[in-house]
Formats: structure tokens, sequence, C-alpha cells
């Protein structure tokens, strides 16, 4: 007989000839605290980066073949000065080699564009890690000077490694300009990395077992991280067809003007290194120069990573003026700290000065990328590299002249003005129209 009124319970409820079995009590009390969705955290783009089928094992071989960029011209100055007992010697070996990849880069950079990264790379660094081995079997056998010029020459056929990293960024995410900026601002946050860790690496390597271990430890992992990289062909970005009508990168509008800002900027670079060694050798603390360049270098890879986690705005050419002038106010700050006489002084500054060049170069980048075709981007961020050496190589010269000639706290007035100098670069810039890549 079917009931006639409806019974209820916590769980259970009865009308008529149905029975309901209710997944939560009738009285049921609601939570103290009710769940909230999660915001999106500081990383969370970099989370989303990641989740890009294959981005972490290109990344993860990248960063390998990276980390001795870092390590070689430390590695080589210690082991040329501690087995022929000269740094002139060993400083003119390692300027060779800077020479001579600023004109062999770009070429294998076009070499890349055109047949394919993991056709060109693999063979390019076997070039080059043989260079490196040579280079180590001179010294190690006493071999005549001249033979550790043509060495370290052979080593210029490296691959830049970072370029291709942010080729194949730009390839998995065309059309998503979120997703490319906070790609480059990765990518520069690891060159930072990779240039704080490297020298300390290398020096630990040379004192602690022998003076060839720094240079052998880089060309083993030069090698295996290429060999990682190229072996992810499915992130490996297309040859893109090119015509008769390709013309070189440096002819294309606004990339001359592109090359004069990263010209500057890798004078500040230069200059503060070597007044920051001079300054803290006049203090009569001479080695705890290395720590405080790491500051930069640290502050600049934090920058970098909170940067890539912000929106971009929408003009790229606006944002790098900011990013420029930012990079001159804040230059300011080691040059009066350095006033004070306090070596704890100027690190601070150099923390708080670090923070604005990895925003200068993620946006400069980002320019390039708009400005050079996909057929050509690996020559167009190698030939930025290029610019940056040459400026670093300025840079040391004039910051290295000023504080021999003046004093050594007068010597900060070199990066301020490389700084001023991109500044007044970036204002005599125009902003271009982005490169319609071909088809891929």
């Amino acid at each position: 007989m079917p009931l006639q009124e409806p019974f209820c319970s916590p769980f259970l409820a009865v009308s008529g000839d149905v029975l309901i079995v209710a997944d939560r009590p009738a009285y049921a009390y609601e939570p103290r605290h009710r769940s909230r969705p999660r915001r999106p955290g500081h990383f969370s783009p970099y989370r989303r980066l990641f989740a890009t089928p294959g981005a972490r094992a290109f990344t993860a071989g990248n960063l390998l073949a990276r980390l001795p960029m870092g390590m070689f011209s430390v590695s080589a100055v210690m082991m040329i000065a501690g087995s022929r007992g000269s740094y002139a010697l060993a400083g003119a070996v390692t300027a060779t080699g800077l020479a001579v990849t600023a004109l062999v880069a770009p070429w294998t950079a076009r070499l890349v564009d055109r047949h394919g990264q993991a056709r060109v790379a693999v063979p390019a660094t076997a070039v080059a890690v043989l260079g490196s081995l040579a280079l180590l079997l001179c010294v190690r056998y006493g071999a005549p000077d001249w033979t550790l010029f043509a060495a370290y020459a052979a080593t210029a056929t490296t691959p830049n490694t970072g370029g291709m990293s942010r080729a194949r960024w730009a390839h998995l995410h065309r059309g998503d300009p979120a997703a490319q900026h906070t790609a480059n601002s990765f990518e520069q946050a690891a060159d930072e990395l990779c240039f704080m860790l490297g020298p300390v690496a290398a020096a630990f390597l040379c004192t602690a077992l022998f003076p060839e271990a720094g240079t052998l430890t880089g060309a083993i992992l030069l090698m295996t991280g290429v060999l990682i990289f190229a072996a992810q062909r499915a992130t490996e970005p297309p040859v893109a067809p090119r015509t008769t009508t390709t013309r070189s990168p440096l002819r294309l509008p606004g990339v001359p003007a592109l090359l004069a800002v990263f010209l500057a900027t890798g004078g500040v670079f230069g200059s503060m290194e070597v007044v920051t060694l001079a300054f803290a050798d006049g203090l009569g603390q001479g080695a705890a120069a290395g720590p405080v360049l790491a500051l930069q270098a640290a502050g600049s890879c934090v920058a970098g990573l909170l940067y890539g986690s912000a929106r971009p705005a929408a003009h790229p050419h606006r944002r790098l003026l900011v990013c420029v002038a930012a990079m001159t106010l804040l230059m300011s700050a080691p040059l009066l700290a350095a006033s004070t006489g306090s070596l704890a002084a100027v690190a601070g500054a150099l923390l708080l000065a670090g923070a604005a060049t990895a925003p200068t170069m993620v946006t400069g980048m980002t320019l390039l990328q708009r400005v050079v075709p996909r057929a050509q981007l690996n020559e167009g961020m190698t030939l930025a590299v290029t610019a940056i050496l040459g400026g670093i190589a300025a840079g040391a010269a004039t910051g290295g002249w000023l504080a021999e000639h003046t004093h050594p706290a007068s010597g900060y007035a070199a990066p301020v003005a490389a700084a001023a100098a991109a500044l007044l670069l970036c204002l005599r810039t125009r902003p271009q129209g982005t490169a319609k890549a071909p088809p891929s």
C-alpha cells in the first residue's frame, strides 16, 4: 500500500511509490569556507608555455647547450694563463675568438635558416667542440702560441642556441603575441642564469680539478645539449622557401636601427663588468667582484621572469622606449653608489640596475621578430647577438680606459653614457610593420 504522507530522512525521501536517494542531507549545513576559484599566479603564463608538447624536451637540451657559453672564455683564460703564465696571451686568444665569432656566427645562422636546425647545428657544434679539444691539447702539451689562436678560432662555428630556441617558440606560438612575449622573457632569463652560473662553474672546475677541466666539461655539455635539442624534430621550425628577392636582414627597414640599440646596450654590459672589477680591486676586494656582478645578472633574471608574466603592451616600440629610459635612469644608481666608496652599496645598486636590462632585451628581440621574416629569423637574431658582443667589446675598452685614467668610481659613467646612447637611438627609431612570414 503506497504511503500517503511523504517520509523524509537525512539521506532518503519517499513520496508515493518513489524512493529518492539524496546525495546530501536535506538539512545539511553549508560549509563555513566556500571554495573559491583559484586565481592565476604570476607564473601561470610559464605553465601554459611549457604545456606545449615537446617544449620541455627542447628547452632542457638548449639549456644544457647554453650553459657552456658562460664557461668557455673564463676556462680558456684560466687554462692559458695558468700554463703559459701570461694573461696578455690569454686575453688575446679569447679576443680573437670573439672577433671570429662575430664574423662566422651570422653565416652559420643563415645556413640554419636555409637547411634546418638539426642538419646544420650538429655538424657546426662538432667543429666547435673539436676546436675546444684542440685548444686543450695545445695548452696541455705546450704547442706554439699560434696554435692556440687557430684552435680557439675554430670554436666560432658554435650555433646560436638561444636564437634557435627563440625561433622554435616563434613557430609554435605564431599568431599569439602574449605567448611569444612570455617565451622571449624566459629565454632572456635563461641567458642571464647561464652567464651567471657559467663563470662560477668554470672557475670551480679549473681550480678544484685541473686547469683543463672547465674547457673539457663545457665541450661535453655543449655537444650533449645540441644533440638532445636537435633530436626534438617535432618542434623544429620548417625551412621556409627563399626567393631570389630575399634580402639580407641588414637591408630590411628597421633592422639597422634595432641593431644599433643592441650595440649600445652591449656597451652597458661590457663597461659595467670591467668598471666593477676595477672598482673592487681599487678597494682591495677584488675577490668579491664576481659575486657583485652576479647580483646584476640575478636582478636581470628575476625581472625578466616577472616581465614575461605580465601582459605585454600593444605597441612594442613604445615598450622599448620605456624600457631603455628605465635602464638609463637605473644605470645612474651604481654611479651614485660608487661615490660613497662602498662595495656593498654598489652591489645593491647593481641588483637594482639589472632589473631594467632583461625587459629591454626581451622587447628588442620581440621587435626584431616582427620585422624579420620567419625564413631569416635565426640570422636576424644572431646579428643582434653579434651587435651585443661588439658593444660589450667597445664598452669594456671604454670603461677600462676611464677606470685607469680617472678614479675607478668615475668609470660608472660609461654604462650611463651607453644607456643614454641607446635611448637616443631608440628615439630616432620608427616602428616598422610586421614582416609577413611565408606560409608554413
